[in-house]
């Protein structure tokens, strides 16, 4: 709800100057009289934060991390009928983070019905090894779950392409038991960047004499080398990862991102030459996975911005102090291990992940961990602080109890998933490698500091480095160019973001190459052509507005109700060139749709932004409508200025 409220300079720079607050939530599902027996399960993909839960009354429990997914065994309390969820959300610590977080039911909510026998949650696992163009071994771990008063005997059945698995367990009453399925592919067709090839795994369950699909999901078969002297290669082949660092937020969508949004964003950074995503700096939206196996984006998916340490939250502009001190490290000591293996046991069968971070930028110098060794400490960011905070203080935790953490957090990745490698974006290096941060870690992460590359390198033979966030110089790629033990770069960012922003009236970040609204800014041409080769630019000019140019952006799928379509409208002059003109222009949409919002990725434009007029911001605007029913949807678009209006309708 935040990113319907409007901005207000008594807000938090760090979130985007708007606000947060405590919401209810009531929704019903009716459930027939034929399901009872079956067995149910509530699962939330992201509330944010502090999410409590009742089904008909009965308290479930409350989940303080906003971004991770939980979920609930609600069998004992559904009956048949009408059924209530409540959900309470307190998100009243609104500088609790250096960048926008949203508020609320920000992503989808799903429930699961189940029959008695089933696989527990995330309890399917498919790992492969061996693999070549001419043959690959599947190998696939079934967790069972046995909800019944007897011991029952189940025969599983996987397929995946052409080839089946079959195997069977005895499974003891209201326990838990285990089948490992096993089998050779030839000639599997491998996933990779330009051709992500992909398979359905379907597994039934046969009990009783009768059988059940008890699951379908999409995988991939792909090989993950990381040499410690040649770098990354997928499938054997060298490859450089050219990286954009993503937040989840969409503009004027706030955090309540649908996947087609994501879709039209992704096809604009692989054409820009983007080959990989970094989550940052929290866990992601199931379905930014699932678009990335689809369109061959390699992923890295990371945890956590904050440990136990208090980082500085900007509130009254970036890095203007003082700051404020809420956030994740109040629940990071009773929640991080089922945080980091939920995380890891949600996304470990996806393709596009290839590897895990434990946590971005903890060795920020005094923010808040300092060490003796370093009397006077400056971060990438530390151009406003004053000059006691650069200094040593021993009554600030010593930077060295970070090594102890980062030891157990790789331990619990790898008791998840150990065919993945582990990394953490280091922020101050120079500090934290001599005190053995990264020595756990199987691939080392920087941030902005390929000037250590050669000489740690020479420190660390035996694991290759990795830019897990860069600025945007030509020469920081030169450098993963030049290096073969580099594996690439994390730009910041891809997209620019609501938050961490420098002072009212801007309300984000510009660091991206497109804007919230998901256009392309200058910069996204000279990365191009650094990536790509081609070199392609889009002219804007200074000519009065004569036209307006409205397309529908269109995945070619079908559309039904809760899709959210994306309206593309560009201001031309007499020539139909884009103008930068700012025109007011104003989105009516009838039949059977609404508006949502309107962004012109203008971070300064203070408009709400489910207000239905926006001027255009060089030359742009992006409506969103969505779809209520099957019926049709006119969209009217006009200018309110210059008259006689400019107008054009669009019809979905």
């Amino acid at each position: 709800w935040s990113v319907e409220m409007p901005f207000s300079k008594t807000n938090s720079s760090g979130t985007g100057y708007l606000n947060g607050g405590i919401g209810w939530y009531r929704g019903y599902f009716p459930l027939p009289e034929e399901v009872k027996g079956k067995c149910f399960r509530l699962v939330f993909d992201g509330v944010y934060k502090n999410a409590a839960v009742w089904v008909n009354s009965f308290y479930q429990g409350i989940r303080p991390f906003g971004y991770t997914e939980f979920s609930y065994d609600i069998t004992h309390c559904v009956i048949p009928g009408v059924n209530e969820i409540s959900v309470k959300v307190t998100h009243t610590d609104i500088a609790d983070s250096r960048w926008f977080t949203g508020s609320g039911l920000y992503r989808k909510v799903s429930l699961i019905i189940e029959e008695p026998v089933h696989p527990k949650e995330h309890g399917i696992v498919f790992q492969t090894e061996n693999i070549s163009a001419e043959s690959a071994v599947l190998n696939v771990r079934q967790q069972i779950v046995n909800t019944t008063d007897a011991d029952k005997e189940v025969l599983v059945r996987t397929q995946i392409g052409n080839v089946q698995l079959e195997g069977s367990a005895r499974i003891p009453a209201h326990g838990e038991g285990e089948v490992i399925l096993s089998g050779v592919m030839e000639h599997p067709r491998l996933w990779s960047t330009e051709q992500p090839d992909l398979y359905t795994m379907r597994t039934e369950y046969t009990v009783d004499g009768v059988t059940t699909l008890a699951d379908e999901q999409v995988v991939g078969i792909r090989k993950l080398t990381y040499d410690k002297d040649r770098g990354f290669f997928l499938n054997d082949v060298p490859m450089k990862m050219k990286g954009v660092c993503l937040h989840h937020d969409g503009g004027s969508l706030g955090a309540a991102m649908t996947k087609e949004v994501w879709k039209r964003r992704l096809e604009e950074l692989k054409i820009m030459g983007c080959n990989a995503i970094r989550g940052s700096h929290n866990p992601h939206m199931p379905e930014l996975m699932e678009l990335c196996d689809e369109m061959g984006f390699l992923f890295l998916d990371e945890a956590f911005d904050e440990w136990e340490g208090c980082k500085n939250k900007w509130a009254v502009g970036h890095n203007v102090y003082p700051p404020r001190h809420q956030g994740y490290f109040l629940d990071f000591p009773a929640w991080h291990e089922e945080d980091l293996r939920t995380l890891v046991r949600r996304d470990r069968n996806h393709p596009s992940v290839v590897m895990w971070s434990i946590g971005n930028e903890i060795d920020y110098p005094n923010d808040p961990y300092c060490h003796p060794m370093f009397t006077t400490m400056t971060g990438n960011n530390d151009a406003g602080k004053p000059a006691a905070e650069r200094m040593y203080n021993p009554a600030k935790p010593n930077m060295e109890r970070i090594v102890t953490l980062a030891k157990e957090l790789v331990r619990i990745v790898k008791e998840e998933d150990a065919s993945r490698p582990v990394t953490v974006a280091s922020a101050f290096p120079e500090l934290s490698s001599y005190l053995g941060f990264v020595d756990d870690v199987d691939v080392i992460g920087y941030n902005y500091k390929e000037q250590y590359y050669e000489a740690d390198h020479k420190r660390f033979p035996d694991r290759p480095l990795l830019g897990t966030e860069n600025g945007h110089r030509p020469e920081a790629w030169k450098v993963v160019e030049d290096l073969d033990y580099v594996c690439g770069q994390f730009l910041w960012t891809g997209i620019d973001y609501l938050g961490e922003a420098h002072g009212w009236p801007i309300h984000g970040s510009g660091a991206g190459y497109l804007t919230t609204a998901g256009f392309r800014k200058k910069n996204f041409y000279d990365r191009m052509q650094l990536w790509t080769g081609l070199a392609e630019k889009q002219e804007v000019t200074d000519q009065p507005a004569e036209t307006l140019k409205v397309k529908v952006w269109n995945e070619g799928g079908a559309a039904g109700p809760g899709y959210l379509h994306q309206i593309l409208i560009d201001v031309l002059d007499a020539d139909g060139g884009l103008t930068q003109a700012d025109v007011p222009i104003r989105v009516q949409v009838m039949g059977d749709g609404e508006l949502v919002s309107l962004d012109n990725g203008n971070l300064a434009d203070l408009t709400p932004f489910s207000e239905p007029v926006r001027c255009s911001f060089e030359g742009h605007l992006a409506a969103y409508v969505r779809r209520i029913g099957d019926g049709k949807i006119t969209v009217r678009v006009a200018s309110e200025k210059p008259e006689p209006a400019m107008a054009e309708e669009v019809y979905l």
